[in-house]
């Protein structure tokens, strides 16, 4: 039996199974057993943290971890002969889950995970796997586009991990497992729990950002909030404040809380949870991400500890006492009338971008608005640009919506370019991160 994400009840039940003669191998990034302290109860832990660990990257994200293992005990059994006269399977046909996982769970994207994502994204875009070929078309990713890590995190990772988030996660096994036959049914059974997943969402957002407790970090805590959505308005709420955030669901039956963590401005969440460990029933993660469980009671001085622990990471960070900065300096400047699909497609090969690796941002100066709308719920800005040469290029701005310039108006943009294809027809356009009146 494999399992991942160890937690302390899962160490009972570890000891039970061996209890009734079942051995059981963990493969988990966050569970890290004390140097000289007891043993595991796992017949073996496998995790780069370990303090006897010799693999050279200690990022990775479990379902990478879970590969290697595949792989080994692949190269096991070949050299015992396993394989003679029976197919010998090819662990290569896992790497599209792989890289599934790796971008979901939000570890760095350096180093083997970025190899093997970029690798699994190779047979994500092929479509092997019938339940994610059916998936991608009905979150309205084509045959003509391109899947790459942003595909997994805004398309695929939160249509799989919303029936889990809302209740049982089998739909989502089922999917992931689906013939062609059933493959339609399971993507459609997805996307309502997603919807549905999004409605919940928004009202735990609503009550997060009304009661949300704001110093060095966010903290956020309400009874009848769902625990899988806690994640997701965490994310909502660094983006609205700029700062870490921590969004915890209390079960008032039963006094626990379990809340989940998002970071920016390079606090690292683990370390935080550390310093608050004596007040927690159990946390894990890692410097991006994290979870935690705490009884109810605690909360108030669980808040306190946090703001505290972050404080003390932005001094040393040398952020001052204000808001984390949200972006960061562009890597380049340029003009606008170098920007074509060879630049994107030079830019785009040092991806796979995601955490740790994010994608190059460029300064243009003194651009000219030729047309300037609110677009979405009216947050987010759509622009044509004068890109040089007679040629006009879109942009499109996420969370801008408030600042729109004026048509004719000349801005400084900070910018990633890339080829967006619609419908077959490849476009060049600018997503913009940041801009402001050109001096």
């Amino acid at each position: 039996m494999v399992t991942g994400d160890c937690g302390t009840s899962d160490v009972a039940s570890i000891e039970a199974a061996r209890a009734h003669g079942v051995d059981v191998i963990v493969i988990d990034h966050h569970t890290v057993p004390a140097e000289g302290g007891p043993a595991h109860p796992a017949l073996a832990l496998v995790n780069p943290l370990r303090a006897d660990s010799a693999f050279p990257f200690r990022g990775m994200a479990s379902v990478g971890l879970a590969f290697y293992v595949v792989c080994a005990l692949r190269t096991q059994l070949r050299d015992a002969g396993h394989f003679r006269g029976r197919p010998e399977p090819d662990p290569r046909e896992l790497l599209d889950l792989v890289a599934l996982g790796t971008v979901a769970d939000l570890v760095p994207l350096r180093e083997e995970n970025r190899i093997l994502t970029a690798l699994g994204l190779a047979r994500l875009g092929a479509r092997a796997r019938p339940g994610l070929a059916a998936l991608l078309e009905i979150a309205g990713v084509g045959a003509d586009q391109p899947v790459d890590a942003r595909t997994i995190a805004w398309k695929l990772g939160p249509r799989l991990n919303a029936p889990g988030r809302l209740g049982a996660a089998l739909p989502a096994l089922e999917l992931l497992l689906a013939s062609d036959a059933d493959a339609g049914r399971c993507a459609a059974a997805l996307e309502q729990a997603n919807l549905a997943r999004r409605a919940a969402q928004d009202v735990v957002v609503a009550e997060a950002m009304a009661t949300a407790q704001v110093g060095a970090c966010v903290v956020a805590a309400g009874a009848g909030w769902g625990a899988g959505v806690v994640g997701i308005v965490a994310a909502k709420l660094v983006e609205a404040h700029g700062r870490p955030a921590f969004v915890i669901a209390v079960d008032e039956t039963t006094g626990v809380a379990r809340g989940s963590a998002r970071t920016c401005g390079g606090v690292d969440l683990y370390q935080a949870l550390a310093a608050a460990a004596p007040l927690l029933e159990r946390f894990g993660g890692h410097a991006a991400a994290a979870g935690l469980t705490v009884r109810a009671e605690k909360l108030p001085e669980l808040t306190a500890a946090l703001d505290g622990a972050v404080a003390e990471q932005v001094t040393r960070l040398a952020a001052g006492s204000g808001p984390i900065q949200r972006g960061r300096a562009a890597d380049a400047e340029l003009d606008l009338a170098e920007v074509d699909e060879r630049l994107c497609g030079e830019l785009a090969a040092l991806g796979p971008f995601g955490q740790d690796n994010p994608p190059l941002q460029l300064l243009a100066r003194g651009v000219r608005v030729l047309a300037s709308r609110r677009v979405g719920d009216g947050s987010h800005l759509k622009l044509l640009l004068d890109g040089g040469h007679g040629r006009e290029l879109d942009a499109i701005g996420f969370g801008l919506g408030e600042q729109a310039p004026a048509v004719d108006a000349r801005v400084d943009v900070v910018c990633g370019p890339r080829v967006s294809v619609f419908r077959g027809r490849a476009r060049v356009e600018l997503e913009i991160t940041a801009l402001a009146p050109s001096a």
